[in-house]
Parts: structure tokens; C-alpha cells; sequence
């Protein structure tokens, strides 16, 4: 059997060599070995075809399963709608309540704000013929703020109000009574030089504070301000406005403040108003 299969084999090498030539063999053989490589290629090809398909049947799988449940959740919500429509109801309403509380809070800061307004212009107008280096209006956040040069009020070392301050004290005074419904803040400040001194003023504590309450009483018995709206106090050498190192610099943190300002507890009665409900 075995040399009938190498008879076989050889007549059939016999007949190939002796239908074609070499380089027509030689052809077919490389064609026949490309065509085994293009082969494998198809077959990575599908193999590669058939996993992007396993992914994409996962994928399919989970989207679906996400399609499903929100399609159980909509049914639910229509089923609900009654509910539904009640819980917007009762939204729609926290939202017109709050809209309405900013509104009103709006309105009030813009009346706050132009009474602040007018209040400085008026303060301005009325110090026009003061000098600038003596006295300063700003207005800081909501706040009225005048500025006094203790060289205006006071002599070195002493808390009494200089008569020569009364003028402008008394056009402060003024104003300050024409917005009766505001509080008078009056603070004063010195510098960094040591006060020592066995009378009164001791330090630089008491003279801030005696300032202040000289000045609180200036206004109360000599132009008719409301005691009640007056506070006044000390801030010592600790609130300075630039550097102690200058002679410039000291006699601009000597000062006495007027601070006019909404009432505190109109304020907190502001912050406390609840939304108004429809």
C-alpha cells in the first residue's frame, strides 16, 4: 500500500512538472500562499465582527432594560397625576411666596438706599463751607459715615468740644433730626501716642470715650437730639484709619465719627419676615 501511495504521489509531481513550467509552479504556489494569508485575515476579521456583536447585544440588552423602567416610572406618574398635579400646585406657590419675599425685600433696600442717598447729599450741602482736611461724608455700604478732625473739636489731650465746633455740630444736628427713625452711632479714636496722666483722661481709652459722650451730650442738650438714639463709645488708638508713623498719618486717626444708620432692630425686623403665602 505504502509504495502504491508514493507512486501516486510521485506521478502526480510527474504530471504537474510535466503540464506547467517552473516559473508558471512557482506562480501558483505564491498565489496559493497569499490566498492561505487572506484566509486568515477574513477569519480575524469575523472573529472581531462577532465580539463587537456580543458588545453590542450587551449594550442593546442594558438600554433596554433602562427604557423599561423609566417607562414604569412614567406610568406611574400617570397613573398618580392627581397627586402629581397637587405637589406642583404646592411648588408653583413656594415659589410665587418667595418671588413675592424678594420683591419686598428689594423694595426695601432701594428705599434704604435712596433715604441713605439723600441723607449724604443733604449732609454735603450743608458742610459745603466746611474744610475738607476737617471733615469727611462718605456713604459705605447703606451706612453714613462723617469723619470729625479732633483739631476742629478739641484741644490736645482734652474731651471738650471746642465752641468753635458748634456750627458744624449744629448743621449735623440737623439733619440727623430730620431723619428721626435713624440711629446715631458716635465713636472716638486717637492715635498711638501714649496718654498717661493721673486726672482724667488716664489713657487713650478714656479720651476716645470721653469724646464721644461729650459729643453725645453736645447734641442732646444743645440741639435737641434724642438721647435714646445715641450710642456712643471709645475705639482708643485700635481702629486707625492709615500708619501712626507720620505726623500726618496720627492726626488723621485723631477723629470722631458720626455714624447714622437704620435702626438695628428695624433691621433684624427685616431679616425676620416670613414669605407671604397665597
Amino acid at each position: 500500500m505504502k509504495v502504491f501511495k508514493l507512486m501516486a504521489i510521485g506521478a502526480v509531481a510527474v504530471t504537474m512538472t510535466s503540464c506547467v513550467s517552473q516559473k508558471q509552479y512557482d506562480a501558483l504556489n505564491e498565489n496559493y500562499k497569499q490566498s492561505i494569508a487572506t484566509l486568515g485575515e477574513r477569519q480575524s476579521e469575523i472573529q472581531s465582527l462577532k465580539s463587537s456583536n456580543a458588545g453590542l447585544s450587551s449594550e442593546n440588552a442594558l438600554l433596554k432594560g433602562q427604557n423599561d423602567a423609566l417607562k414604569s416610572s412614567l406610568d406611574a406618574c400617570l397613573t398618580n397625576t392627581g397627586q402629581g398635579s397637587a405637589n406642583i400646585d404646592k411648588l408653583i406657590g413656594e415659589i410665587n411666596a418667595s418671588n413675592k419675599y424678594i420683591k419686598q425685600l428689594i423694595s426695601t433696600n432701594s428705599k434704604n438706599d435712596s433715604l441713605n442717598l439723600a441723607l449724604s447729599n443733604k449732609l454735603k450741602r450743608s458742610l459745603d463751607n466746611v474744610a475738607d482736611a476737617d471733615v469727611d461724608v462718605k456713604v459705605l455700604k447703606g451706612v453714613v459715615m462723617i469723619s470729625l478732625s479732633d483739631k476742629m473739636l478739641y484741644k490736645t489731650g482734652d474731651y471738650n468740644v471746642l465752641p468753635a465746633a458748634a456750627e458744624v455740630l449744629g448743621k449735623v444736628a440737623q439733619v440727623i433730626n430730620d431723619y428721626d427713625t435713624y440711629s446715631v452711632l458716635i465713636e472716638g479714636n486717637t492715635d498711638n501716642v501714649p496718654l498717661n496722666s493721673n486726672n482724667l483722661p488716664k489713657d487713650n481709652w478714656d479720651l476716645s470715650a470721653l469724646r464721644a459722650t461729650s459729643m453725645a451730650k453736645i447734641l442732646q442738650i444743645q440741639f435737641g437730639v434724642d438721647p435714646s438714639r445715641i450710642t456712643a463709645g471709645g475705639r482708643s488708638e485700635y481702629n486707625p484709619k492709615t500708619t501712626n508713623a507720620s505726623v500726618s498719618g496720627r492726626a488723621e486717626n485723631r477723629r470722631t465719627e458720626i455714624i447714622i444708620m437704620p435702626k438695628l432692630d428695624e433691621f433684624m425686623k427685616l431679616m425676620d419676615v416670613a414669605p407671604v403665602k397665597n
